[in-house]
């Protein structure tokens, strides 16, 4: 006769609820942490050291310089240029914010958007103050041409956001279903996948929506670069965080990165903290590159740019190494008992 089988006991309420509560707590640190960072970096914009200059070189110019100066405080730096060449050339090089040529009928302002649309309407707000004293109106002439789809230029931003979206989110799923592969494997595929995040990205950015409407390739590059480098760190990760990665993923790589993309605000509207994130995190990295690129013809230190994106993805290889020698003392220690009882048997089987 067979015994029957005792039903297994149900869990009891306490029990269920423990374990919800525990379930609960990955969500509700994701919703403190993007509260603080997003209320953080954007809940107050205001001027810091806001790069601007005033174009003379008469007393009167380098008056009106002073006394902007003088009652802005901190909230401005103001310098003054010899000529209009001068002024363009260090917006070109993303050197300043906004140029402000003085005239008695025809005041103009000088400005980047494709920098910052929004530390241009700073700027803007800034000399507009001056003009309406004069009572004359403020011309404001953008020295960079908006790409067709993206005539405030956030598009860029919102690449960022997907690119990022599709690096971390994969990096679950290798991690899950590809717990069983070697770390080689898992790393390959990593690289796989954020070649095909970076080409969606491109693809829907290009062709598609019309952001990108030039130099399509090096934005590409720059976003494979930038995918990789979430993908690797992410895949490195997950073997010490296991549940945990998620969440680690969301704060590098939401949290931290969008707040300190320039995406919204550049560091000269933001609090040191996020302004000073904004000059080695791998957001910045992706997103002023593509800047620089579309809008400054490649200049304007995309060269520090593309450092930014190696220099992470250094660190996902760096967090691939690491992962691998972990995973591999955990395989000794889990068959070092198998293999010790095996001695046994044959040193049982000798005798």
């Amino acid at each position: 006769m067979s015994t029957p089988q005792t039903p297994a006991a149900a869990p009891t309420l306490g029990h269920s609820l423990k374990h919800l509560a525990v379930h609960l707590i990955t969500p509700l640190l994701m919703c403190l942490g993007m509260a603080l960072a997003y209320q953080g970096a954007f809940h107050q914009p205001e001027p810091h050291h806001l790069k601007v200059a005033v174009v003379g070189t008469t007393p009167q110019a380098q008056g009106l310089a002073q006394a902007i100066q003088a009652k802005a405080g901190a909230a401005v730096d103001v310098r003054t240029l010899p000529d209009r060449a001068a002024a363009e050339q260090q917006l070109r090089d993303r050197d300043l914010v906004g140029a402000f040529l003085p005239d008695a009928r025809s005041p103009e302002l000088l400005v980047a958007k494709g920098n910052s649309d929004t530390s241009a309407v700073a700027a803007t707000a800034v000399f507009s103050n001056v003009t309406d004293r004069q009572g004359v109106p403020l011309h404001v002439t953008d020295l960079t041409t908006p790409a067709e789809g993206d005539p405030t230029g956030q598009g860029l931003f919102f690449l960022l956001v997907a690119l990022s979206i599709g690096s971390y989110a994969s990096v679950a799923v290798i991690g899950a279903a590809g717990a069983g592969l070697s770390m080689r494997i898992r790393a390959l595929v990593g690289v796989a996948v954020s070649l095909v995040v970076s080409v969606i990205g491109i693809v829907t950015a290009g062709p598609v929506f019309h952001v990108v409407d030039h130099d399509l390739a090096a934005v590409w590059a720059l976003g494979w670069l930038y995918s990789a480098g979430v993908v690797l760190i992410g895949i490195g990760l997950h073997s010490f965080l296991k549940k945990w990665t998620t969440l680690a993923l969301m704060v590098l790589f939401v949290m931290l990165n969008f707040t300190s993309s320039g995406g919204v605000f550049r560091p000269e509207l933001q609090n040191g903290f996020f302004g000073a994130l904004h000059g080695f995190w791998t957001g910045a990295g992706f997103l002023e590159g593509a800047r620089s690129i579309l809008y400054f013809d490649g200049g304007a230190g995309l060269g520090g740019h593309v450092v930014t994106l190696v220099v992470w993805l250094l660190l996902g290889g760096a967090a691939l190494v690491a992962a691998a020698l972990h995973e591999g003392r955990g395989r000794r220690a889990a068959s070092s008992p198998v293999e010790a009882e095996e001695e046994e048997v044959a040193e049982a089987v000798a005798v």
